[in-house]
């Protein structure tokens, strides 16, 4: 159901849906230029910006929603859709090219039967490319983001890229 008060789908309780972030939009809502320090803190809460999310920000700082999303989807951090458990941040800057981080990718790619910017369908792996992870002398490398911290592999090959997917992988079993 459409929310008529906030034109998104909260079911009219768009205040309890987004209690964790009113305290951000307490601090922030009138301060002139802080709209991408409010979305990244609610990216920070939510995992990503959903079209609900936009909405509220809306409201409570009279930014329209348009701009809003423009902002959202200009910036390269920003996403709007969930990503899965584990974020995989895979290195394409100059070092990995050209140690080979295409092959590493394509080893991510048919290994979890997905392409970058995407989710396994479990949930469980998003796929990332990064400019850089400034890790140069572990080219290829790529970082695995998770709620329990960051992790670094580094000297990648694609037997190992496989066996760090499986290693996680048997950790969610």
């Amino acid at each position: 159901m459409t929310c008529k008060n906030h034109n998104c789908q909260c079911g009219g309780s768009a205040g309890q849906e987004f209690a964790e972030l009113a305290p951000v939009l307490d601090q922030y809502a009138k301060v002139p230029g802080s709209l991408i320090t409010i979305l990244q803190k609610a990216q920070d809460i939510y995992g990503y910006l959903s079209i609900d999310a936009i909405n509220y920000i809306s409201e409570r700082t009279g930014i329209k929603a348009a701009k809003i999303y423009g902002v959202a989807t200009f910036y390269a951090q920003f996403r709007l859709q969930p990503i899965g458990k584990y974020l995989i941040m895979l290195c394409k800057g100059t070092a990995c090219h050209v140690n080979g981080a295409d092959m590493i990718e394509e080893a991510v790619t048919e290994h979890l039967n997905i392409k970058d910017g995407e989710t396994t369908e479990d949930g469980v792996f998003t796929l990332n490319n990064v400019a850089c992870l400034g890790c140069c002398s572990l080219a290829p490398v790529m970082m695995v983001k998770s709620a329990d911290g960051d992790e670094t592999y580094g000297n990648l090959t694609k037997d190992r890229v496989k066996a760090i997917l499986d290693e996680i992988r048997a950790r969610e079993a």
